[in-house]
């Protein structure tokens, strides 16, 4: 959505600093805990932003997929490493450039500045929403809620990681998604 906002003047700004990268199903794009940090905008495919805790056990925090965007903005404005990963769930193709030029990006353009955070504290929003989403819904609740707040995802998403964000398993998303048809 920042992307496809700019002004032209902005454009011609960003465009020379974006590089364009190509990624697997399961690549890592930024490790949890990481310092290097950087800004992607998806251009093909769908990420993952997820959280590991010591013992190994994986929370799927958030989805994106074209026209969106992952970022470790909040981490580099708070100086503290990245607290969760993002991870390619699909083929990925992305425009990324580092935190630092994006930064100085967004110093230089504060109109395309205000337009990101607003996005970045919407993706906080939604996060928390999600979590909260696990805690009070059964598990019917949470599959209408993601068909509802993301029905271009439903069918894209592997069953195994739609399970994993719902907090079900395969089984009972397979069972769940019959009884809804």
């Amino acid at each position: 959505m920042v992307l496809k906002d700019m002004l032209p003047q902005a454009w011609e700004d960003v465009e020379p600093l974006l590089e364009i990268a190509d990624f697997g199903k399961g690549d890592l794009l930024v490790p949890q805990g990481h310092s290097a940090m950087e800004q992607f905008f998806i251009l093909d495919g769908i990420l993952k932003r997820m959280v590991t805790d010591p013992n190994g056990k994986e929370m799927i925090l958030r989805f994106a997929a074209e026209a969106n965007m992952d970022t470790s903005y909040a981490a580099w404005r708070l100086h503290t490493p990245m607290p969760y990963s993002i991870v390619a769930v699909t083929k990925v193709r992305v425009a990324k450039l580092s935190m630092l030029q994006w930064v100085g990006f967004l110093d230089r353009h504060t109109d395309v500045k205000a337009h990101f955070e607003y996005e970045v504290m919407s993706l906080m929003s939604e996060v928390m929403a999600h979590t909260i989403t696990l805690h009070l819904l059964d598990a019917p609740g949470r599959l209408s809620r993601f068909k509802r707040k993301h029905p271009e995802l439903l069918e894209r998403i592997p069953k195994k990681e739609l399970a994993s964000y719902l907090n079900l398993t395969p089984e009972t998303l397979s069972r769940l998604k019959q009884k809804v048809r």
